[in-house]
């Protein structure tokens, strides 16, 4: 897991930590000192750690005159045991939220497992954003993460599933992948080409 670091082939266009907008700004990071883990596994260090043991993510594009965010996860998304979405709002969501944030792509390529608890997280974080057409959409789920997430019915408050598996988001611009998830959304038939 060491060698999976986040996509930066969008990094001329945006860096989270010089971003005075983003919870990240500021940070530092080692290309050599790994330090964060998921169980026993490290992680490459360029990961944002947000206050979970086992769930790091990586905001890789923010635009706040169209208000929306592309932020890529890794790791065990567990809510069970270590309450994630709960790290995940209010150390991350809200602070963009507040920022003009209401659109979410969450990449979920390299989310491993999923346990679920309960939905009020996801309640509160749809409730912040859907006065403003704001929509959350996880894309790239495994099948047996999607299951989970359908079994604590998730699917009232975020959207995921087979229209939102099938995109190939990294050949693409950011601008391009949030048109293409945005009219999925949408239920239109708008394709990345290639």
């Amino acid at each position: 897991m060491h060698d999976l670091e986040p996509y930066f082939q969008w990094r001329d266009q945006y860096i989270a930590s010089e971003d005075k907008q983003s919870p990240f700004y500021g940070r530092e990071y080692s290309e050599f000192y790994f330090s964060n883990k998921v169980y026993n596994y490290y992680i490459h260090p360029q990961w944002d750690e947000f206050g979970s043991a086992t769930l790091y993510l990586k905001v890789l594009f923010a635009d706040y005159d169209q208000g929306y965010a592309i932020i890529e996860m890794i790791g065990e998304w567990n809510d069970c045991l270590y309450n994630d979405v709960m790290y995940l709002k209010r150390e991350v969501i809200d602070h963009m939220v507040d920022k003009g944030i209401y659109k979410f792509i969450l990449l979920c390529d390299n989310v491993l497992i999923f346990h679920g608890s309960d939905d009020c997280y996801y309640e509160e974080w749809y409730d912040d954003i859907k006065d403003d057409d704001g929509w959350i959409c996880l894309v790239n789920t495994l099948p047996h993460v999607e299951e989970e997430l359908e079994d604590i019915r998730l699917q009232y408050y975020v959207n995921f599933g087979e229209r939102f598996n099938e995109v190939n988001w990294r050949p693409h611009t950011p601008q391009t992948l949030f048109r293409v998830v945005e009219a999925l959304m949408k239920e239109e038939v708008l394709r990345l080409p290639g």
